[in-house]
């Protein structure tokens, strides 16, 4: 098995990137990109531990959900979830985090590069409530890198494409799944998922 360990390996393989997709990324949000943020209704947010162990989570709400402060700073309120706070935990201590922004229908995706701070601060949160529910917490991200990736990756995947999508009842509930997995009942586990959905969502 051949294994790169120096990136002058990969250079030797992949050449220099265009002058173009060097100049792309920019240090701030300027107008397309806040544009793009308002549209999106889902991102994936990674962070890493002290170790250096990653993580990636996805967050979702209404689209425009995340709150652009100004060409620096966004907030992304933290909804309900699991409690687990692996992100959170992992923002903590270490503030380095990395943002994907998708809208559907749209195959190009944002991504942004920065530092995060977590805040409780009602006047950040409060306007970010839903149903009259106010996060919790909100992570403030200041950006660093700001950069619109190319549609490749969406139109190889064809991930908006309807026809693709898996039928309903081809996957399992994800209930069962967890059932199975820690070995509680499968009708019960499904039977908490779909509560969970209906009144824990905020």
């Amino acid at each position: 098995m051949d294994i790169i360990e120096d990136i002058a390996e990969i250079r030797e393989i992949y050449g220099e990137p265009m002058e173009r997709t060097v100049k792309k990324q920019l240090p701030r949000l300027e107008k397309h990109s806040r544009a793009f943020i308002a549209l999106s209704p889902f991102l994936v947010i990674a962070s890493s531990d002290p170790s250096g162990r990653c993580d990636a989570s996805p967050k979702g709400d209404a689209p425009g959900f995340v709150k652009v402060i100004d060409d620096q700073t966004l907030l992304i309120p933290d909804r309900l979830g699991n409690n687990r706070v692996d992100t959170i935990g992992n923002l903590l201590a270490r503030p380095g985090v990395g943002l994907i922004f998708f809208v559907p229908g749209i195959n190009e995706t944002l991504r942004v590069n920065g530092t995060a701070s977590i805040t409780t601060d009602p006047a950040l949160l409060e306007p970010l409530a839903v149903n009259g529910k106010v996060p919790r917490s909100g992570i403030l991200i200041t950006a660093e890198e700001v950069y619109f990736h190319c549609g490749k990756a969406l139109i190889r995947s064809d991930l908006w494409n309807p026809e693709k999508h898996l039928p309903k009842g081809q996957w399992p509930a994800l209930g069962r799944i967890i059932a199975e997995q820690i070995g509680t009942d499968p009708v019960e586990g499904e039977r908490l998922t779909a509560e969970s959905y209906r009144t824990r969502l905020y």
